[in-house]
C-alpha cells in the first residue's frame, strides 16, 4: 500500500495514528464523562467495541431504555444532520 500512496502519505497516516492514540490515552486517563446524549447515541457502539470495560468507563452514567430507544430511531438520521450542520455557513 505504501508504494501507491507514497512514503509521504504514509508519514501522513503515521502522525495522525500516534495523535489518535495520544488523544485516546489522555481522555480516558482523566476519566472525561461523555454527556447524557452521546452516552444514548454511543450505548450499541460502546458495548460492542468493549469500550465500557475501562476503568473509566464507571464515571460516565449509562444511558436507560427509553434513551437507548430513541438513539435507535434517530440514528439512522445523524449522518444527514451532520452534513447539514457542517455545512452551514458562519452568519455575518
Amino acid at each position: 500500500v505504501w508504494k501507491e500512496l507514497g512514503e509521504r502519505s504514509m508519514v501522513d497516516a503515521a502522525g495522525i495514528i500516534a495523535n489518535f492514540q495520544r488523544m485516546v490515552r489522555i481522555a480516558d486517563g482523566t476519566g472525561i464523562v461523555l454527556d447524557k446524549q452521546l452516552v444514548a447515541l454511543t450505548a450499541d457502539l460502546r458495548d460492542e467495541l468493549g469500550i465500557n470495560d475501562y476503568p473509566t468507563a464507571r464515571l460516565t452514567r449509562e444511558a436507560g431504555w427509553f434513551a437507548r430507544l430513541l438513539a435507535r430511531l434517530f440514528r439512522p438520521l445523524l449522518p444527514a444532520l451532520m452534513r447539514r450542520v457542517t455545512s452551514r455557513r458562519p452568519r455575518r
